[in-house]
Parts: C-alpha cells; sequence; structure tokens
C-alpha cells in the first residue's frame, strides 16, 4: 500500500484513540463534579464534550473521504466502518457525560448530595470498561474486548439498585424528591455509557476477528458469567 494511504489510516486511528481517551476523561470529571460538589469542573466537562464532537466529524469526514478515494482492502474497510460506528458511541458518551454534569450543578445550586448510592463505583466500573474497550482497540487485543460485556451485566444491576434505593428515598424524604430523581437520571446516564462502551468493544471484535457479535449468543452467555 502506498505510504500516503498508510498515514491517512494512521490518523484516522489516531484520531479514534484520541476521542476516546477524551470520552474516559470527560466521564472521570462528571463524576467528580457531583461528588465534590465542583460546578467549575461541571462547565469543563460541557466544553470538553464540544472537542469530542469535532473529532467525530473529522472521523467520519476522513473516513468516507478515504472509502471513495482509495478502494480499500477489506481489512482496511474493516477498520474505517468500525470507526465510524464506534465514533458514534464516544459522541454519545461525550453527550452522557454532559448530562450527568448539567445534573449535578443543578444538585450543587440546591443542597449538594451527601448520599450518592452505589454511583461512585458505577462510575468506577464505567470508566474500567471504557479504558477496555479503548486499550482492546490500541493493543488489537480481542481477548480484552470479549471481557467488556461482562461488567456491563454488573453495571446494569448497580443502575436497578440504585433506581430501587432512590424511589425510596423519595417516598421518605419529599423534600428530596427532586434531588433524588436526579441522581436516578445520573444513575441511567452511567448506564447508557457502560452500553456504548460495550458496543466500542463489539466493533473491536469485528475489526479484529471480522465477526459481528451485536446479539449473540456468545455475548449472552460472556455476560451471564458475570452473575
Amino acid at each position: 500500500m502506498h505510504p500516503f494511504y498508510q498515514s491517512e489510516l494512521k490518523e484516522i486511528r489516531q484520531n479514534l484513540v484520541l476521542m476516546g481517551e477524551r470520552a474516559i476523561e470527560v466521564v472521570r470529571l462528571a463524576v467528580q463534579s457531583l461528588i465534590e460538589s465542583e460546578p467549575d469542573i461541571s462547565d469543563r466537562v460541557i466544553v470538553m464534550d464540544d472537542r469530542i464532537d469535532e473529532l467525530e466529524l473529522a472521523i467520519d469526514s476522513e473516513a468516507i473521504r478515504y472509502i471513495s478515494l482509495r478502494s480499500p482492502v477489506a481489512s482496511d474497510l474493516r477498520l474505517l466502518t468500525m470507526a465510524m460506528k464506534a465514533c458514534h458511541d464516544l459522541e454519545r458518551i461525550g453527550d452522557e457525560a454532559t448530562t450527568i454534569a448539567k445534573y449535578s450543578k443543578q444538585i450543587q445550586s440546591k443542597l449538594p448530595a451527601k448520599h450518592f448510592y452505589g454511583i461512585p463505583a458505577m462510575s468506577e466500573l464505567v470508566i474500567d470498561q471504557l479504558r477496555n474497550a479503548l486499550d482492546s482497540f490500541i493493543g488489537e487485543d480481542a481477548e480484552i474486548a470479549h471481557s467488556v460485556p461482562q461488567k456491563d451485566r454488573l453495571i446494569d444491576e448497580l443502575h436497578r439498585d440504585n433506581y430501587t434505593a432512590l424511589i425510596a428515598a423519595v417516598r421518605e424524604n419529599a423534600e428530596l424528591a427532586e434531588q433524588s430523581i436526579e441522581l436516578i437520571f445520573i444513575s441511567k446516564a452511567l448506564e447508557r455509557i457502560g452500553d456504548h462502551a460495550t458496543n466500542v468493544a463489539e466493533d473491536v471484535i469485528y475489526l479484529l476477528e471480522g465477526d459481528d457479535v451485536r446479539h449473540t449468543e456468545a455475548v449472552k452467555r460472556s455476560a451471564r458469567q458475570a452473575d
């Protein structure tokens, strides 16, 4: 392959990795803004989400251009397809982090929450899941990619526990009802981030093995093993 073509593919890969790193950081900061009651951090999250959006546009544009002009071979076409799909999930992660940051500011403007239920533990699992999904791409490690759906089941369970506990809190103390509902929305945003991280991992499996494992019994069985 012409060296110039290789450099174009390399740039797409680098932008996808940069987008992934920014997605991890924006989730970390969004949760930090909640736990530490820091509105300035919430504002940083919103600004960083704009940078993630810009990377999505750049990746999509370059991938479409490459497909149109370079007649890519099968392996390169898988990379380009994977990049366009994964960058959409990473962009959605940025949006969910912004949702967390905005709800965090609403909580801070009233009375900072003192009890966050399972949200801190949930955020650690989500960030770890994101890290593994990105590392599986960087290291071309399908084994790591296959492990990501296992954590998604644990994240779903934590969200259900949060929902149950926070609904009970609403019934026990009407004065904290609005705050409790906002925490439910934050928990739901983290659950969705976990889903997007799983999607990225499944895209990596497609890239490395050529298999579309979405909705397959193999993925469902892998998730059940976490129970």
